[in-house]
């Protein structure tokens, strides 16, 4: 049996998004969110793939979060241009 002192209370915050349209009702968003926790604030990139419904609600499909380390970034800005 837990008392809820293991449990996390995190907050997520969009800091940034970007999003480009795709097909018929489709979209790729990337977005600097930030995640506040009683032990501290964490930054990270999301790379979310999603679509919009016919009644203009949209729905996310996968995500990624990717480290907010500029190796990192650096590491998947050349690669995506060179593949």
């Amino acid at each position: 049996m837990s008392d809820g002192s293991n449990e996390r209370n995190v907050q997520f915050e969009v800091v940034d998004s970007q999003r480009i349209p795709f097909g018929k009702n489709n979209f790729l968003e990337v977005a600097r969110k930030r995640a506040v926790s009683e032990s501290g604030t964490t930054e990270f990139i999301s790379l979310s793939r999603g679509y919009t419904m016919k009644d203009g609600s949209e729905r996310y499909k996968s995500s990624i979060s990717i480290p907010d380390e500029p190796e990192v970034r650096k590491f998947l800005a050349e690669h995506i241009q060179s593949i």
